[in-house]
């Protein structure tokens, strides 16, 4: 018995070719419009050009860390040497540790994942930083286990430094309750070692030997650029938390939360520390 099979029909390559081009440039056209959502136009730009002559190697240097921010908390003290001698409460233990550790589930009530951190000094000012953290992230735990159908999301994790005998805390906590928008805060404590007493941004600046009016101009022109792009994305639809690049708040000696890690000073503007929003301007120096 003969089969016969249907012919193949021809293929119309030039139209193959156009059309396969199309969507090709429909998708980056998608990917352009969603990084320049994320980045803004500005920064998308800077990234774009990231092989020609507009983008230093600082440039990129920099963008490496405020790309890296997220991979910095370890739920630790990183390594350090230090040659002084500080008074434990508990000599078993280092500087500071994981003192409370959560990881708990109750569908449709909460999720916890917590590793809060604990400042092992006998000193009074680093005791007040201690009574802080337990008071306002692990009540906040204890008190979320009690709840039945909230659908609270919280989350915790923390990094810590010791760099020419300044003690540098970060914590981080992400909290979404219910229907509310979530929340990023973050908080920072610096204590130097050797003086024995809580240190501002100001007193790094100095120490360090950087130009505070240089520092002042680019917090500015960050929160400008944060700015800029809020507007971009308002015109779009969108509902950003808004900056005000002129506020008192972005002054170095208004500037509460910053840390230090590998030499560089973070300086962090959280507006969840005080606002339903996960907006936040991180400058490094």
């Amino acid at each position: 018995m003969n089969v016969n099979l249907p012919k193949k029909p021809k293929i119309n390559v030039k139209a193959a070719v156009l059309y396969t081009v199309s969507i090709i440039v429909c998708i980056i056209a998608v990917i352009i419009a969603g990084l320049s959502i994320y980045y803004g136009s500005d920064e998308l730009d800077r990234l774009i050009t990231i092989g020609g002559s507009n983008l230093t190697q600082e440039d990129v240097d920099y963008q490496a860390l405020i790309s890296n921010f997220d991979e910095i908390f370890q739920n630790q003290l990183e390594e350090y040497t230090i040659d002084l001698d500080i008074k434990k409460i508990d000599d078993g233990k280092d500087l500071i540790y994981t003192y409370y550790t959560k990881a708990e589930n109750e569908e449709n009530s909460y999720d916890l994942e917590l590793n809060i951190p604990y400042i092992n000094i006998d000193n009074e000012t680093i005791q007040k930083y201690n009574e802080e953290i337990k008071q306002t992230y692990i009540q906040k735990a204890e008190n979320t286990l009690q709840t039945e159908n909230k659908n609270i999301i919280y989350s915790l994790e923390y990094q810590a430094t010791i760099e020419n005998d300044i003690l540098s805390l970060v914590i981080r906590a992400n909290l979404k309750e219910g229907s509310n928008a979530q929340r990023l805060i973050i908080q920072t404590f610096n204590y130097d070692l050797k003086n024995n007493k809580e240190v501002t941004l100001e007193e790094i600046i100095n120490q360090k030997q950087l130009n505070k009016d240089e520092i002042q101009n680019k917090i500015k022109d960050e929160i400008t650029s944060e700015q800029q792009r809020v507007e971009d994305l308002k015109s779009l639809g969108y509902n950003i938390f808004e900056r005000h690049p002129e506020d008192e708040m972005y002054k170095i000696e208004n500037s509460q939360e910053f840390f230090i890690k590998d030499g560089k000073i973070y300086i962090i503007y959280a507006y969840g520390n005080e606002n339903l929003t996960r907006e936040m301007d991180l400058v490094i120096v």
